[in-house]
């Protein structure tokens, strides 16, 4: 009987072979990205830095479980300022298109597709905006039918985060 072997791609290497993580590997934990980084600077729950160290550890469970890869503004000071050249905005939306794959995503997100399924819209209107609108001369917002955006969700997977909501539930 033949056995077979499961070869387990470390995680740095699956980051790198995402379109946008191809340069993760460049990552010399210099700390430039974290010193200009705003969002690091006010709250401790995110440094590029320490989640670059993560992933190129291969701590893929750590890395999904903190939800940080979540918080990264996309300003670019950090890949501006990269002595190395990492894309490192680039690095963070391959972390989250695979975590996103994975199911790793914050609650927000499966709020989003609840509201969007059964509402059409991601905020709920309120009679106090309905009235608000009426009083300066603006139309009343319609009730659009959700059956396209079920559709187009259904076909992107978005779908999938309502069910996970319901699960939860």
């Amino acid at each position: 009987m033949t056995e077979t072997k499961e070869f387990n791609v470390p995680f740095s290497k699956e980051v790198a072979s995402r379109y946008g993580g191809e340069t993760v590997m460049l990552c010399y934990q210099c700390g430039t990205c974290a010193s200009s980084c705003p969002v690091a600077k006010t709250t401790e729950k995110f440094n590029p830095r320490e989640i670059f160290r993560l992933v190129l550890l291969g701590e893929r469970q750590e890395v999904f479980q903190s939800n940080a890869i979540w918080l990264c503004s996309s300003c670019y000071n950090c890949q501006e300022r990269c002595p190395q050249m990492v894309e490192l905005v680039d690095v963070f939306f391959a972390l989250r298109n695979i975590a996103a794959k994975e199911g790793h995503l914050p609650k927000i997100y499966s709020e989003f597709a609840f509201a969007l399924m059964n509402d059409g819209r991601i905020v709920p209107v309120s009679k106090f905006i309905e009235r608000k609108r009426e009083q300066i001369g603006l139309p009343p917002l319609k009730t659009i039918g959700t059956e396209a955006l079920r559709k187009i969700l259904a076909v992107t997977g978005f779908d999938k985060l309502l069910l996970k909501k319901e699960v939860e539930s």
